[in-house]
């Protein structure tokens, strides 16, 4: 980790994805940086937690991705290079201020590290794409592909940012994020304290009607300058120009290192365009491309994207063009080298049989479980005692996400952060059924508070167990409002759960330590006949983090 912050232009070290983004922010000298941990951008708050200090960048661990956006955003007004990291899902929570900034702009750079999750390795909610925000927000959105091209993105999103006074996105997935390889170090910039000034400007900081309308405009025109830019970026290669073949191969992000084993393992060299610049994309350099094929593959995870833009564009310059994509490559799950052998090999009219491999009949499904020690196991044993039969249990995300495997058995519905106590409200107002759903503490400050004032407000009844066990454990034991303990490691006020529950107006509230059962199972067949809805917060810090720090 140490190596991130070499001053040694030239020099190679091996970086995850993760790590490579941050030296290529630290090279653009980045002083502020705000995240709330989410797998698989996770490792870049970690690390930032670590060296931001001795470096002199502003760092926090945000209470949400949201508020992050929004605190990198105030940054970004100030004039000061900004940086926000958050997994696909984070995007989603600060959409309703991301928008909004692409109408005002940024006054210093301000760059998004955001990593989608392709076939849920840590997104159990959904197989979000979230290349469509571009499109949404019209959001300059680039896609590396290794982590050599992490730090360089990263750089030149900087750059793009500080250029046309925009956020720019940097896209990358789970298996972008975490392979590692020799990445070579550039200069790294003397950082600048964290001190911005404000200018006072309404014209272009409020987005209040009709002065909305003219900022729209203004935003059009400058992802027009913007589109003339990726036409020139090298950010957007062309392999095997020479090639005089008719047939080639459109592809983004790690999809093209697949393509590319793919070619070396047939030994075909068909021409092959990788887009780098996903939005606004590099259309000249699309249409040359196709001009004079008879056939193009696109190879690209997820939802066709780029084979829909590519239709769109033969159209007019290569009506004929015959278009492969989603006929050969699944929609669902990240791509396979082995799917993407097997298409082009396909594609191409190429024999090959892929390799076969041996599964071993002794191999038995197992289905993750809670840390030995976890604390969890006494709450859930205790619920699984006292709650009658029929009772619903409402799921939220964090580790307790176990229960919800079959062999816990403790979730009949599972969404998003915050979600599980929305959810309950609008069970328990149509139904008689008991009803119990659990959160975590990090998750509970996250979202789960709006949700928990509309349940007292609506008067609905369902019981809710806090698991706090005073970390933000899933993810790597990041500090939360919780703990006292900021990003930068300073002390600050802990802000108990129980008073923010008192003041959401909760009647029934209780804090129990889990490790005394009886008390639980007690409380718990107390609360549960209650008509106003109830709170146990289940308080025993994380057995992990209590032995790694010799509690």
């Amino acid at each position: 980790m140490d190596e991130i912050t070499l001053n040694k232009p030239g020099k190679k070290i091996i970086l995850l994805g993760n790590e490579a983004s941050i030296r290529g922010a630290l090279e653009s000298g980045v002083q502020f940086v705000s995240t709330y941990p989410g797998t698989p951008a996770s490792e870049i708050g970690n690390i930032f937690f670590k060296i931001a200090q001795g470096l002199g960048i502003y760092f926090e661990f945000s209470t949400n991705e949201k508020v992050a956006l929004e605190g990198a955003i105030g940054a970004s007004f100030s004039g000061l290079k900004s940086l926000v990291a958050m997994k696909s899902f984070g995007l989603n929570v600060c959409s309703d201020s991301l928008l909004p900034f692409l109408y005002t702009g940024s006054k210093g750079a301000t760059v998004i590290l955001m990593g989608d999750d392709p076939s849920c390795w840590s997104s159990a909610q959904s197989e979000q794409n979230s290349r469509a925000y571009a499109y949404l927000a019209h959001l300059p959105t680039i896609e590396p592909a290794d982590p050599a091209e992490c730090l360089e993105f990263t750089r030149q999103a900087f750059r793009i940012s500080e250029k046309f006074k925009t956020p720019v996105l940097v896209r990358f997935t789970t298996r972008v994020a975490h392979q590692r390889m020799p990445v070579k170090l550039g200069k790294m910039e003397r950082v600048l304290p964290p001190v911005g000034n404000f200018v006072k400007d309404p014209k272009r900081f409020v987005t209040m009607p009709p002065r909305v309308l003219e900022m729209k405009r203004e935003l059009l025109e400058k992802i027009k300058k913007v589109k003339d830019f990726s036409e020139k970026s090298p950010l957007n290669q062309v392999y095997f120009a020479n090639s005089k073949s008719r047939i080639g191969i459109i592809t983004s992000g790690v999809a093209h290192l697949y393509a590319m084993e793919a070619l070396r393992e047939l030994g075909l060299t068909l021409p092959v365009l990788k887009i780098g610049f996903f939005y606004p994309l590099p259309e000249e350099r699309v249409r040359k491309f196709i001009s004079k094929l008879n056939e193009v593959l696109i190879v690209e995870e997820l939802e066709p994207f780029l084979e829909k833009e590519v239709e769109r564009l033969a159209k007019e310059i290569n009506p004929k063009l015959k278009i492969s994509g989603k006929n050969l490559l699944s929609e669902v799950g990240e791509l396979r080298p082995e799917q993407v052998i097997s298409a082009i090999a396909r594609f191409a009219k190429k024999t090959y049989r892929l390799p076969m491999t041996r599964i071993s009949k002794l191999a038995i499904k197992r289905y993750p479980d809670f840390c030995p020690g976890c604390y969890y196991r006494l709450v859930f044993a205790a619920v699984k005692r006292a709650a009658p039969a029929g009772t619903i249990f409402g799921g939220d995300i964090g580790c307790y996400m176990i229960a919800s495997l079959p062999s816990w058995g403790f979730s009949d519905y599972l969404s998003a952060m915050g979600s599980s106590i929305g959810i309950a409200h609008g069970i328990k107002k149509v139904n008689s059924k008991k009803m119990i759903t659990f959160i975590g503490d990090s998750t509970f400050f996250h979202a789960g508070i709006p949700a928990l004032v509309n349940t007292v407000f609506n008067r609905s009844n369902p019981l809710i167990i806090i698991l706090e066990n005073q970390t933000t454990a899933m993810t790597g034991h990041q500090p939360h409002p919780g703990v006292g303990k900021t990003g930068l490691g300073e002390e600050t006020n802990a802000i108990a759960i129980e008073d923010i529950v008192r003041a959401c107006g909760v009647k029934n509230l209780k804090v129990v330590d889990p490790i005394n059962m009886k008390e639980m199972e007690e409380t718990i067949k107390e609360f549960l006949e209650k008509e106003t809805v109830s709170v146990i917060i289940a308080r025993r810090m994380c057995w992990l983090l209590s032995k790694s720090k010799g509690k």
